[in-house]
């Protein structure tokens, strides 16, 4: 299927990779204006196939020897086996277990709904096929240097796109009730705009009906991380207001399609991960006079404002869907009880989660602290957009790995304040994994590979609590996204050590223990995502990080349930109502 796009290219003032490695016609130019530094910026106009896309930004692509949709094969039964410590075998004999009570003022309501997730980028693969135009992550994979430190692409990643089928019936098999994926705005849309590869929508189409086939429920995000390069190169991505228009009409593509099929739709995901990959590499993009500091709030801003415009015309085309926004974060626990510290958890929740939560759930516009900051240089939000901001998710679907220590800066918060060079600037607050006497960890340590993270199970019910009184979702608590990389996974070798995860099976029993402590307290929580389905391109980390209740061979692409994935499951079969 051919796209094509005309487009204007600017000659002068920008740093695409195609500018240096590529000629553009004169004869085409069409317009030349003045920029605001002076010189002349010529404008041309350009045809572009997807084709084209590729070759000039991104490159020659990897492909599996899977390469159309399979049917799934029988599940073996050997695969479905628990693992010790929830299941022993008549032999052999001897051993002897802690007996582990069932608590029994603990339940899960009959409608909590628990399942997995995973990203279209990260496990899709085929990214060439049937259309699909290039994505900036394509880019970032193919073209930056040490961008993904393993040089890593997601070529082929888990070859989802022609495995689905599988991957649905293995985890209908174990007991998984619901499957989050996100949808790839340039397969369905290769310049982000424009013409619609109908190719892409029957793919998808057959995704949700497989679904459904097995009684999974399908959850779909409509944005996670895959800006479409396209958009990219002709104003910037998400520091443009240009993008709210077209993102409002890709959402309008999909849920037009989809609406009567998919219950449960997240417009964007962790954009408070996504707007701080802003400024991007130089040299591999279009320029932005935008200074660096204020590009991630640049993007937060049209991020609102798309969410909102998606969030309101998926309701005017049905009333009845469960539409949210995806943030990110963990629970903040002032490191000492001296007045900096706390004021420095304040700071921590307005930069973090009050960043797009303020907005979305009580005022339509920014916490105070995030807001004196962004009113230096942001346009303030209009009556009108706040009030087509606020109420705009129905839950709250939280990606909730771990907690962190806050701490006001060793110069203090004024002095962070006064000085825009301080690398705490602007939020002026710091985190840490240890306890104040400087000896403990909040709790053990992840892969090192993602630093960030430390299994911080017992402050859960504290940060649920915090999130339904100070937020009062009107639909509930989803944690959508929680899991743990196992350390060092990546350097185990046999099939054996790869699949017996002790870290993230404790993780994942210790989180819904301390989910369920909340829920006998009185905090709706509606349901969780495991993250992830299986073992996927992590972003910068390539796939050296491991995060999956699956283990996946990437060199014949066959799946392994690990024992996380029973210990997740088991939680659900002691503990849901019937």
């Amino acid at each position: 299927m051919a796209f094509k796009l005309l487009f204007a290219l600017l000659l002068a003032g920008s740093h695409l990779v195609a500018s240096q490695n590529s000629t553009v016609p004169s004869s085409t130019i069409a317009a030349a204006s003045q920029t605001s530094s002076g010189s002349i910026s010529f404008v041309t106009s350009v045809e572009l196939s997807v084709d084209d896309l590729w070759d000039l930004y991104v490159g020659p692509v990897s492909t599996f020897s899977i390469n159309t949709t399979v049917e799934p094969t029988p599940i073996p039964s050997s695969s479905l086996i628990p693992p010790p410590t929830l299941y022993y075998p008549p032999l052999p004999t001897g051993q002897q277990v802690p007996l582990q009570s069932r608590n029994e003022s603990w339940k899960f309501p009959k409608d909590f709904w628990y399942g997995v997730a995973g990203a279209a980028y990260q496990i899709e693969g085929a990214v060439k096929a049937e259309g699909r135009g290039p994505s900036v992550w394509d880019v970032l994979t193919h073209r930056v240097t040490n961008y993904v430190r393993t040089n890593d692409t997601g070529d082929i990643a888990d070859n989802n796109y022609y495995q689905y089928k599988e991957d649905i019936a293995r985890i209908a098999a174990i007991g998984i009730k619901t499957y989050s994926f996100s949808l790839s705005w340039s397969r369905i849309l290769p310049f982000g705009s424009g013409p619609v590869n109908e190719q892409a929508l029957r793919h998808y189409d057959d995704l949700i009906d497989t679904c459904l086939q097995y009684g999974v429920t399908p959850m779909v995000t409509l944005y996670h991380w895959d800006t479409p390069l396209f958009l990219q190169n002709l104003y910037g991505g998400w520091l443009s207001p240009r993008i709210i228009p077209d993102f409002t009409e890709y959402a309008r593509v999909v849920f037009t399609r989809w609406h009567s099929k998919v219950h449960y739709w997240f417009t964007v995901n962790e954009p408070i991960v996504f707007c701080n990959f802003y400024p991007l590499p130089t040299n591999y993009f279009k320029n932005t006079s935008i200074p660096k500091k204020q590009q991630p709030y640049f993007c937060g801003h049209h991020v609102l404002l798309s969410h909102a415009a998606a969030y309101h015309l998926g309701k005017g085309i049905n009333s009845s869907l469960s539409i949210s926004f995806k943030t990110n974060g963990g629970y903040k626990i002032p490191l000492t009880d001296s007045e900096s510290d706390a004021e420095a958890v304040q700071r921590a929740w307005d930069f973090q989660e009050g960043w797009f939560a303020h907005p979305t759930f009580l005022t339509g516009d920014y916490p105070p602290r995030l807001k004196e900051y962004v009113e230096t240089f942001l346009t303030p939000f209009t009556e009108e957009q706040k009030g087509q901001i606020v109420n705009t998710s129905d839950i709250f679907a939280h990606d909730a790995y771990t907690s962190d220590f806050i701490m006001a800066p060793d110069t203090g918060i004024d002095a962070c304040l006064s000085n825009t060079t301080h690398d705490l600037y602007p939020a002026c607050y710091n985190t840490t994994k240890v306890y104040s006497n400087g000896y403990w960890a909040i709790g053990p340590a992840s892969d090192p590979g993602s630093p960030w993270l430390n299994k911080a199970t017992d402050w859960v019910p504290a940060f649920l609590r915090y999130m339904q009184d100070t937020w009062k979702p009107r639909d509930g608590i989803a944690i959508a996204e929680f899991g743990i990389s196992e350390p060092y996974e990546s350097l185990r070798s046999s099939l054996a050590s790869i699949l017996l995860d002790p870290v993230r099976s404790s993780y994942y029993r210790d989180y819904l223990s301390a989910i369920l402590i909340a829920l006998s307290e009185g905090v709706n929580v509606v349901g969780t995502l495991a993250w992830s389905i299986y073992d996927n391109l992590e972003w910068s980390q390539g796939y050296s990080v491991k995060f999956g209740i699956q283990y996946v061979n990437l060199t014949t692409q066959e799946r392994y349930f690990k024992a996380s994935a029973f210990e997740y499951v088991n939680m659900f079969n002691i503990y849901q109502e019937k």
